[in-house]
């Protein structure tokens, strides 16, 4: 069974918390995060480059320094406060009318060391080497990792008696995004949590931020081997989680628009498709308007925009293995028999010729960036479900590059957690 705790979250005042929170460090690039920061928010402990001019390399020491020098600051200034117990919190995020629930608590590296952490994504070293960085030099998890578990009776319960009373911070971000946070300060109720954590839940899977993941614990593994008098109990052996049950979770699609052809026509490459997949033309322009753009409506159906056009791209039967958890996986089917196999894309990771589109910016982002020429087609693929991710995590296998999205992401600044 998994291992938490509580701790003293280090957080904004409920009167300024919406100036300080943030979008995570990794889905705005420097100029965006420069644009949306006000004078308060994390961005400028998160992403700290955006406070030089010129903005500065964000790998640079002058950054690193600045980020310390922030967090500082808004600590002397009021702006983030030390809680004067540990506790626990219930963080929720709603969106398009739906809202999930999770626990904002502290893991133990020893359960990402051994497994009982899940995850479904290879991580680069570089990525982590860059979080370990920073939890390092501020010698705190400034954005938590985001978990899922498997649902628990008890857990839900105590979610539903917390939200009935009054939120310490409640929100609605510049993007339509809700946010709402609760503090659970009864030292019997964290007892409680504890121990059903402890006792019943045997596994937390990795949702997003494998890297902040493997990074935290890394630098716990190098505290642990500088301290002669190590227990295992040390602040710096957990680091922040927001943990949903599985249930609450729902994964969007994550699409692909690739440069050019391989060389193809456009008819040449709908004929090689009806190889290995059942083509259908579903909507093409009419009266000067675009075509209406076509979604997946079911595993192993696809979608393509070419030259202006929607298609239906259909699987055909023996061309995956429903036995496989990986090779079942929709980006699988079109990594195989499409990127690779036709379009000569070897290497999701590596090869220029390939980009990835989160389904958050919807299908219209595709068509826009083969209309601007900037690319030559698009493929959007049908989510992802929480059970196939469990499935992979579960059957210690990964899955294939930039396969599921997660929405809304959580918010930076609500909670930090101190190593010390």
């Amino acid at each position: 069974m998994v291992r938490v705790k509580p701790f003293a979250a280090i957080r904004p005042p409920k009167e300024i918390v919406k100036e300080v929170a943030a979008r995570p460090y990794d889905v705005l690039n420097s100029k965006e995060a420069q644009a949306e920061a006000g004078e308060k928010s994390l961005l400028h402990i998160t992403k700290p480059e955006i406070d030089f001019d010129p903005i500065a390399d964000e790998h640079s020491q002058p950054v690193y320094d600045k980020a310390v020098e922030n967090f500082k600051l808004w600590q002397k200034n009021g702006w983030l406060v030390r809680e004067s117990k540990p506790c626990y919190y219930i963080y929720a995020q709603t969106m398009e009318g739906r809202t999930q629930y999770g626990f904002v608590l502290c893991a133990h590296t020893d359960d990402y060391a051994s497994g009982k952490i899940k995850k479904h994504e290879l991580t680069r070293k570089d990525k982590e080497d860059d979080r370990m960085i920073h939890v390092r030099i501020q010698n705190a998890n400034i954005e938590p990792v985001f978990f899922s578990f498997p649902d628990n009776e008890q857990l839900s319960k105590i979610i539903a008696d917390t939200i009935a009373k009054e939120p310490e911070y409640d929100f609605v971000a510049e993007d339509g995004f809700g946010h709402h946070f609760w503090v659970i300060d009864d030292d019997a109720l964290i007892q409680k949590i504890s121990d059903i954590f402890q006792n019943d839940v045997p596994a937390f899977y990795v949702a997003d931020g494998h890297h902040r993941t493997a990074a935290a614990a890394r630098v716990g593994a190098e505290k642990r081997e500088n301290n002669p008098s190590h227990t295992g109990d040390e602040e710096y052996n957990f680091f922040m989680a927001v943990c949903f049950p599985e249930s609450q979770l729902k994964i969007i699609d994550y699409n692909r628009v690739v440069k050019d052809l391989n060389g193809l026509s456009a008819e040449e490459l709908l004929k090689a498709l009806e190889e290995d997949f059942t083509v259908s033309l579903v909507s093409k322009p009419r009266c000067g308007r675009a075509a209406k753009p076509y979604r997946p409506e079911k595993l192993h159906n696809f979608s393509m925009y070419l030259e202006g056009k929607w298609y239906s791209l259909e699987a055909k039967e023996g061309r995956y293995d429903d036995n496989d958890p990986i090779g079942v996986l929709d980006v699988t089917i079109l990594s195989q028999l499409v990127l690779d196999k036709i379009l000569g894309i070897k290497d999701l990771r590596t090869d220029k010729r390939i980009d990835f589109v989160g389904g958050i910016r919807g299908l219209g982002e595709l068509s826009r960036r083969v209309d601007s020429g900037e690319m030559k087609v698009a493929f959007a693929l049908y989510p992802v479900s929480m059970k196939q991710l469990v499935d992979i995590a579960d059957s210690g296998n990964i899955m294939p590059p930039k396969t599921t999205w997660f929405e809304p992401k959580l918010r930076s600044g609500l909670a930090i957690h101190s190593l010390d």
